[in-house]
């Protein structure tokens, strides 16, 4: 589908294969997220539109200078979702940062809401969404519908690994989303894991499995 960018970079594909690794420690699968979450970050701001500052003198001239003309919020669905907010917000310094407290209940794989402090009216003209998994896409699907309501105009969502069922069925559902994504595997087992996936990334990240 032509709003899922699945990243062809070497080094997206060698960095995945190493988070993958079951033997990582909690600081190797954090340093790994971040340095896929930089390069991922890359393509998802190549489209951010650019408005002049007007003239502006270097060291040896003047030029026109420009910058990015429209406002961000970068909205990481906690808790893995905040291994991908240093990569985001070191390109996007200004962006405005608005998390959502959003997990998996376990026997039915439905996603619970558990925190969201968004202002009554929105306040940005793109909201990024930040979470290295899709597994179902019951998280992903909640929290565009939270950014929907809220009235943002553009949604982009980022994520390392996703599985083909979840990701296909988010991407038709909501063709105004782009989705950026390191790997998509096709395999989502019974437990709703994707296979072979990264595991479970918010255990691997915080040392709790």
């Amino acid at each position: 589908m032509s709003n899922i960018v699945a990243s062809s970079h070497p080094l997206v594909r060698q960095k995945v294969s190493e988070l993958r690794r079951d033997s990582n420690t909690p600081r190797q699968v954090r340093e790994l997220t971040d340095s896929i979450g930089r390069l991922l970050m890359y393509e998802v701001t190549q489209d951010l539109p650019l408005e002049s500052t007007g003239q502006e003198s270097s060291p040896v001239g003047t030029y026109v200078g420009q910058r990015v003309a429209n406002k961000q919020a970068l909205v990481p669905i906690l808790r893995s979702g905040l291994s991908l907010l240093n990569a985001a917000s070191d390109l996007l310094h200004d962006a405005e940062i608005r998390h959502l407290g959003l997990f998996r209940e376990e026997s039915t794989l439905t996603p619970v809401e558990y925190y969201n402090r968004l202002p009554r009216t929105c306040t940005v003209d793109e909201c990024i969404i930040l979470d290295p998994m899709i597994a179902t896409g019951g998280t992903a699907e909640a929290a565009i519908q939270i950014l929907k309501h809220w009235g943002v105009p553009k949604i982009k969502f980022v994520a390392i690994c996703a599985s083909r069922k979840g990701i296909d069925a988010l991407a038709a559902k909501h063709p105004d989303v782009t989705f950026y994504v390191a790997v998509v595997d096709d395999v989502l087992n019974s437990r709703g894991f994707v296979v072979p996936g990264i595991g479970d990334c918010g255990d691997r990240l915080n040392n709790t499995a």
